[in-house]
């Protein structure tokens, strides 16, 4: 999410009505805009919009908010430590990243958090390895691999 409220990256792993996902965006936003980033802690809880048993965990670099909900099961510095590992991997992808790579560079941007999170479920945290994964495919689109056809 941008400093305006606009998601530039927005995935739900449960099905969302797209008004109910509107809805969310903006309370999201909301909550995560309105704090002084040096004053408070990057957890927030609203139980208003997911029930008890929810976060909201988020970072704000620069311009943008990268943020994550997770149930009562997940870490939350695990979880930011997530994301820290996301901006990582984009910054090396990108060389210092920033909004208009997600907007131009979505297709890449999705295939990172794939290697990451899939279907809700934390795959890969060693951004390493996730470089890695990137580079080889990144290697096969230029060298317009067709996997055996």
């Amino acid at each position: 999410v941008n400093n305006q409220g606009k998601a530039r990256l927005l995935r739900f792993y449960n099905d969302q009505p797209m008004d109910r996902q509107k809805h969310i965006l903006q309370s999201i936003y909301r909550l995560v805009s309105t704090r002084a980033d040096e004053n408070c802690c990057c957890f927030v809880e609203d139980e208003s919009l997911f029930g008890p048993d929810h976060k909201i965990i988020y970072r704000h670099f620069a311009t943008l908010y990268f943020i994550f909900v997770a149930d009562g099961a997940e870490s939350e510095l695990g979880v930011l430590d997530l994301i820290q590992v996301f901006v990582q991997v984009l910054d090396s992808c990108f060389e210092n990243v920033c909004e208009l790579d997600l907007i131009y560079h979505f297709d890449r941007v999705n295939y990172i958090l794939d290697e990451i999170v899939m279907a809700g479920m934390v795959l890969e945290t060693n951004a390493d390895l996730i470089l890695e994964a990137v580079k080889e495919t990144k290697k096969l689109e230029q060298e317009g691999s067709t996997f055996g056809f």
